[in-house]
């Protein structure tokens, strides 16, 4: 099904593999990869190995964008350079929180017309639906403030990063990255009935993550089994490779994506790319798609799959497995009963989603209801629910009368918006069991809380599967295990409801519109820059083998305070270490009396323990908190991860690795030291201890990439070796100056 080869190879005349080839270099065959091409397109370095891209647009939606806009203006943006689109599917329920969903909303379209934005108000599109109708191009490159930001399918190069590289964009700076390797995947055979995108996402997530294979490479799709496979499908799965922590992705293209252009009415926005005649690739995955099953990823990670029926057939083993994994991670206070989900009949579904960037689409809603065609999803526990991708889809499954089917058959229609995906819509029961469309299935990430004692298992399922349970009453079931016709059915693009709400302000800024701050929306608190060395105290310590960003801080009820950094802050590591805000907090207070020149007694004998010298140096000694996780950030690309930690005084992770390189990008730009260490190192320090690291300033303004630390315990101290890599210049400064903000602040005045 996949095959994974851990080695370079070349594609010849793009149908040909080979692993060697007298006439080209590897390094002069990677230039004609499709990535490549089109990030030498957009890059203004001068060093082939550091790339430096400006995109041609940016996106956000309404937990981000508030966030970003407060930066950059704080770092002196006069108009938005390139188009933006601020969407609003996330807070758009405005159910949370009071007035203060809508005053960022309000907020939101005054800075459209303030700096010249695109403005899409609440419940019109999904992010990444938006973009593909409206901003995507062949060989274009697009920046979002969103983890699934890949609009490969379509021929474009989308990045998903926090919000402060989108910044640099709008003050029209530039997107550093070392040169990436690309992974050649090559599809062969055609999908059989029953088997949709989510499958074969699923099946290159499971087989890819763990490994780490595809870790910041770009994923470039190619191969005859493209061909057969229809936009909503590539698009499908191409959303989805955002679970491989790739970096980002792109497809080669044909007729299907030209007609996709013209149907949305930006045929000119169409070129084909394909790669050159010889392309090299560091690495290879080769995908039969008729080999393709019917595909589930069981709690609490989308990598954790297994084909539908190898897991009906184990379930109680497997289930067995999730709750002790569960009690482990969550403690004696959580409680998953899974195995009461095992019947005479088979395993009991409580609740089926279709939703978002990846469930969401046409076809996909097409094919559910076809598979429910004169039946009924029941009366009993089980429920569906149906969130389209935007209004134009929407409005396409009105006229052809598949909405009308599907709430027939019993399955609810909601609006285009994405709150399944992060825990705001359709949050199950306590122990419920529910199947999801969707792009991910953490902890907690439909909305339980397992701090609280509540906790839900999350499976993530194709909506064709998703739909054959339904019909079987909530019994889990393949769609390759019932009979069903499908109606043929063509999208036509209506861009009428769009030109009706959307502010399409690009090009046309009116200066004098005055920001609409609601009292929710604060600026960002001021932080210092970098003393000459760092005294840091262990608030948090987490040994999980991942650690996600919704862990880090929490979606959910929380995304109403992102326009409010300090409120914000009290949620951080809430789902995951409920006293890390009251530790972080405390050691920060004490920071702030060294600030004033109060130099606190602890900071004093710690210190003195080091040496004389040490404590002598106080008051050039910065006291802060430090998080130690073993890998951090997998996941959203939400920059409160990271600014969270920040605003409480965090002023150093820990880890062995990052997750993605987007957290750590995160992490950088709050001025937050990205350290890691070996990964044969014991980390055996607990909350308490202390890390003292001198001459930290000089260290990074020299681009020291190996430093010297101790560890002080209550008895003893310890050497240890902490590693900051591959900084770039810019990166260094900013981590000098504190954080995105001051540096700019501190160009303005050079």
């Amino acid at each position: 099904m996949v095959e994974l080869k851990n080695r370079g190879v070349y594609l010849v005349g793009g149908n040909r593999i080979i692993e060697e080839h007298n006439e080209m270099s590897p390094a002069a065959a990677k230039e004609n990869t499709m990535a490549y091409q089109i990030m030498r397109a957009h890059d203004v370095s001068d060093n082939p190995s550091e790339m430096r891209i400006k995109f041609d647009a940016l996106t956000s939606h309404d937990i981000t964008y508030v966030g970003i806009i407060q930066t950059a203006r704080a770092s002196g943006l006069e108009k938005f350079p390139v188009p933006y689109a601020m969407t609003n599917c996330h807070n758009s329920l405005c159910a949370v929180g009071g007035t203060i969903n809508e005053d960022d909303h309000v907020f939101g379209l005054s800075a459209a017309k303030k700096y010249g934005g695109i403005y899409v108000p609440a419940n019109q599109a999904v992010i990444h639906q938006f973009a593909r109708e409206m901003l995507s191009g062949t060989g274009k490159m697009i920046l979002g403030s969103d983890s699934h930001t890949r609009y490969g399918a379509l021929g474009t190069m989308g990045f998903g990063e926090g919000g402060p590289e989108l910044v640099k964009q709008l003050l029209s700076n530039t997107y550093d990255i070392l040169a990436p390797d690309v992974v050649l995947v090559y599809l062969t055979g055609e999908v059989k009935k029953g088997v949709g995108p989510q499958d074969v996402a699923l099946a290159i997530v499971g087989a890819v993550f763990k490994s780490g294979f595809v870790k910041n490479c770009v994923l470039e799709f190619v191969g005859d089994g493209i061909k057969k496979l229809s936009m909503d499908f590539r698009i499908g799965i191409d959303v989805m490779t955002t679970e491989t922590t790739c970096l980002s992705s792109i497809w080669q293209t044909d007729e299907k994506v030209e007609a996709y252009y013209e149907n949305h009415g930006r045929k000119t926005d169409y070129t084909a790319i394909a790669p050159g005649e010889i392309a090299f690739y560091d690495k290879m995955i080769s995908i039969d798609l008729s080999r393709v099953e019917p595909m589930i990823a069981l709690p609490f990670h989308p990598s954790n799959t297994y084909t539908i029926h190898e897991f009906t057939e184990n379930a109680s083993d497997i289930f067995a497995k999730i709750e002790k994994d569960a009690s482990e991670q969550f403690g004696k206070n959580v409680h998953l009963n899974l195995k009461s989900k095992l019947s005479k009949n088979g395993i009991l579904v409580d609740q089926g989603v279709i939703a978002g960037c990846s469930g969401g689409m046409f076809d996909n809603i097409c094919e559910a209801a076809d598979i429910l065609r004169g039946c009924d999803i029941g009366n009993g526990y089980f429920s569906m629910s149906v969130y389209p991708s935007s209004v134009p889809v929407n409005l396409a499954l009105i006229k052809n009368g598949v909405q009308a089917a599907l709430i027939e058959s019993g399955a609810l229609f909601k609006s285009c918006f994405c709150g399944p995906c992060f825990g705001a819509g359709d949050v199950p029961s306590n122990s419920a069991f529910s199947i999801r469309h969707t792009t991910r299935n953490f902890p907690n990430r439909e909305g339980s809380k397992p701090s609280e004692g509540q906790i839900s298992a999350v499976a993530l399922m194709d909506a064709r599967s998703i739909a054959a349970t339904a019909r079987n009453k909530g019994i889990l079931t393949a769609a390759t295990d019932v009979e069903y016709e499908t109606c043929e059915r063509h999208y036509i693009f209506d861009c009428g409801a769009y030109k009706k709400r959307v502010y399409f302000g690009y090009g046309n800024p009116v200066p004098q519109e005055e920001l609409r701050l609601g009292p929710n929306i604060t600026d960002w608190p001021l932080q210092d820059e970098l003393s000459e060395n760092i005294l840091l105290k262990l608030a948090s310590v987490i040994h999980d083998e991942v650690t996600t960003t919704d862990e880090l801080i929490p979606s959910g009820e929380t995304s109403s305070y992102r326009s409010n950094p300090l409120r914000l802050a009290q949620f951080a590591l809430s789902r995951r270490d409920s006293g890390y805000v009251k530790r972080a907090t405390e050691i920060q207070q004490l920071e702030n009396l060294r600030r004033k020149g109060e130099i606190p007694e602890e900071i004093i004998s710690v210190l003195k323990r080091v040496s004389d010298a040490a404590a002598m140096a106080s008051s050039q000694t910065q006291f802060g908190s430090v998080v130690f996780a073993r890998k951090p950030g997998d996941g959203s690309a939400r920059e409160q991860a990271a600014s969270c930690q920040k605003v409480l005084g965090t002023y150093a992770n820990i880890c062995y690795e990052f997750a993605t390189k987007r957290y750590r990008s995160n992490c950088i730009n709050w001025g937050i030291l990205p350290f890691t260490i070996e990964k044969t190192t014991a980390f055996e320090y607990s909350v308490g201890d202390y890390i003292y690291v001198p001459s930290i300033r000089s260290a990074v303004k020299e681009g020291k990439e190996e430093i010297a630390a101790k560890v002080i315990t209550e008895n003893a101290i310890y050497d240890i070796t902490l590693y900051i890599k591959d900084l770039t210049e810019e990166e260094r400064k900013i981590i000098l100056d504190g954080c995105l903000i001051n540096y700019y602040r501190e160009e303005a005045k050079a």
